[in-house]
């Protein structure tokens, strides 16, 4: 399963690695659940330099990421019919390609 989230906020700030972490606790001091710190509204700067993005940046950065994503999968689909074809008009079968690419 992909992390859109940590992937998008990985995206930002390129210059400064590592810039980011969760609160652990909210500002009445209760202690946020595990399975509710990884969000943006908890999501804190820890390193000098870097910027936290909008909500609407974040947002936007995990629904592009997830479209690049999408058409990777389909360029990478298209490319291997493509091979596909062309080994099979040098006139190869189905066993013959099965047994190169597996």
């Amino acid at each position: 399963m992909i992390d859109w989230l940590q992937r998008a906020l990985h995206s930002f700030n390129l210059n400064t690695p590592n810039w980011y972490g969760w609160r652990t606790h909210d500002d009445n001091g209760n202690k946020i659940p595990n399975n509710q710190r990884m969000c943006w509204e908890h999501t804190i700067v820890i390193k000098d330099g870097a910027v936290k993005p909008t909500k609407q940046e974040l947002e936007d950065r995990i629904e592009q990421l997830k479209t690049d994503h999408e058409q990777k999968i389909i360029t990478e689909k298209a490319n291997k019919q493509s091979a596909l074809n062309k080994l099979k008009a040098l006139g190869l079968n189905d066993a013959e390609i099965k047994s190169i690419i597996g």
